[in-house]
């Protein structure tokens, strides 16, 4: 912007030289060709006939009058006239720069406004037109973005409350049969149980997404960091989905690196790998494998989460780290979640300094999370 600013600048100083030059050309040949040439006799001699006839002064009266207003002084008037020409090349700069100012005015005016009508300027100002052209477009697509992100939120909040009905009505409705029915059978009370219990135990995790989202939108991001040590995390992240990765018949498969280790905050890195890791068992095939690699390249770490499912479309990926997103925009009272967890991990991965992405080809999708060592 420096650079282009020094352009304008140049180019304005340039037209006030020629200008300069020009007027010194022109007052040059006035004062050669018409003031010491052509009217220098003629002049001389009717304002000496004027100075005759107005003050009845005799001939050599005259000429002296002349001579102290006009030749004695010559030097003066082409000072005042060179001062007077400095004066008006100024006066054109000034009026120059307040019309490039005005017209940025006016552009960043109408930065505000919601117009789908480009900002227009001065040929000389094609650098700023595309400055405030770029401006007004990211403001634009921010504004959608998160007119976007809250349609969805509230759209995500009016789910979660009809889907809490339906556990909550489940529970009252068993709780009020084990009540009522004082003699019924133990093999069938154990029956209602066990499904109240896990109706509370779904119940409690939509309560989680409500308190998920409330989370996200008020806390600010603070790292606590420490050395972790990568390799045991990651291990241990792998030992604890067992339960989950067993019931669809999936394996986690690990190959990292021995002592890696990462200086961040072991908890929230926790919660990023967890995240994937979840995300990665809800949209993988049943008894396919779940690779995750980790290995140190220069002064990063690099891990990769890879799973055998449904190809993500392009539009898809490239939203699935928005808050609120979810790759399944049907709601399942089973499995459908805040669409918070790759947001939250995205957020905390750049909060590291790192960079979180996702691709996806031939059904195998792939999250790359790079960190500093």
């Amino acid at each position: 912007m420096n650079k282009e600013f020094g352009r304008l600048k140049r180019k304005v100083l340039f037209q006030i030289f020629l200008i300069g030059v020009g007027a010194i050309v022109i007052g040059a040949l006035l004062q050669y060709i018409l003031i010491d040439g052509i009217l220098q006799e003629p002049f001389a001699e009717g304002f000496v006939k004027l100075c005759q006839r107005l003050f009845h002064l005799d001939y050599y009266g005259a000429v002296g009058i002349y001579q102290a207003i006009f030749r004695d002084n010559k030097t003066f008037y082409m000072m005042a006239g060179l001062s007077l020409l400095l004066l008006l090349m100024f006066y054109y700069a000034m009026t120059k720069f307040m019309h490039y100012f005005k017209e940025i005015s006016v552009g960043v005016e109408r930065l505000a406004e919601e117009s789908e009508e480009e900002i227009q300027l001065s040929p000389e100002l094609d650098f700023m037109e595309k400055h405030l052209n770029d401006v007004k477009q990211k403001l634009e697509k921010r504004e959608q973005d998160a007119l976007e992100s809250e349609q969805r939120k509230n759209d995500l909040v009016v789910y979660l409350a009809h889907d809490i009905k339906t556990p909550l009505t489940s529970v009252i409705g068993y709780l009020s049969l084990l009540d009522e029915a004082k003699d019924m059978p133990e093999e069938q009370r154990e029956k209602y149980v066990s499904v109240t219990l896990e109706k509370a135990y779904r119940l409690e995790q939509l309560i989680n997404e409500f308190f998920e989202i409330t989370r996200f939108n008020l806390q600010a991001m603070v790292l606590n960091k420490e050395p972790i040590n990568l390799s045991f995390m990651l291990a241990q992240m792998a030992d604890e989905f067992y339960p989950m990765l067993e019931e669809g018949g999936r394996t986690a498969v690990l190959d990292v690196e021995d002592n890696l280790t990462v200086s961040g905050d072991p908890d929230k890195l926790a919660r990023v790998f967890n995240n994937i890791l979840k995300n990665a068992v809800a949209y993988s095939d049943p008894g396919s494998v779940i690779d995750i690699h980790a290995r140190r390249e220069e002064a990063r770490i690099i891990i990769l989460f890879s799973n055998r499912g449904k190809t993500i479309p392009t539009a898809k990926l490239e939203a699935i780290f928005e808050k609120f997103y979810r790759l399944d925009s049907a709601r399942s009272s089973d499995t459908g979640g805040a669409g918070l967890g790759l947001a939250i991990a995205k957020e905390i991965i750049v909060a590291h300094g790192g960079n979180i992405t996702a691709e996806s080809k031939q059904g195998t999708t792939t999250f790359t999370v790079e960190l500093p060592i």
